[in-house]
């Protein structure tokens, strides 16, 4: 068995959330939420930063460690077991545009219930219901404002 670690963000601007679509040599994957591999030397707030700007092209900032999915699959080789660590995590406009070398043919904001019910996955769909409450209750007590320093820029 192998042991991989992902990290990733809910991206959230005026409400809405960021979601992905996937489409891998014409076959049908789904939307899914940005996050990838950890690098070597990387903290996790890095990676999930990172990857969330590689396949988005969007400039967010954490605003809170939200928990960790675990799932399994199987490869050719090998089977592997992944942790993803996830960050709720605020941008700074709706411009988006998806990664093209990852497969990622559409990107765009959601509302909670359309994003919920478009995600794949189980996993995303229970993280995302986790990041929309702390959403929540972060504006509720004015601590959720839309103009923020991005940080780190991604060039």
């Amino acid at each position: 068995m192998i042991e991989a670690v992902s990290c990733g963000g809910v991206v959230i601007y005026r409400g809405k959330i960021l979601l992905l679509y996937k489409n891998y040599k014409h076959k049908y994957v789904g939307w899914v939420l940005p996050k990838g591999t950890v690098e070597k030397g990387e903290e996790y707030k890095e990676t999930a930063l990172r990857e969330v700007w590689e396949e988005t092209n969007v400039h967010a900032t954490i605003r809170k460690y939200i928990g960790k999915s675990q799932y399994t699959f199987q490869t050719m080789d090998d089977v592997v077991c992944k942790d993803v660590y996830w960050y709720l995590m605020q941008a700074n406009s709706f411009y988006c545009k998806p990664q093209k070398e990852e497969y990622f043919v559409d990107a765009g904001y959601y509302k909670f219930h359309e994003a919920y019910h478009l995600l794949k996955f189980n996993d995303e769909r229970s993280i995302v219901e986790k990041a929309y409450r702390e959403y929540i209750y972060l504006k509720k007590n004015q601590r959720w404002n839309y103009k923020i320093n991005v940080y780190p820029k991604h060039e």
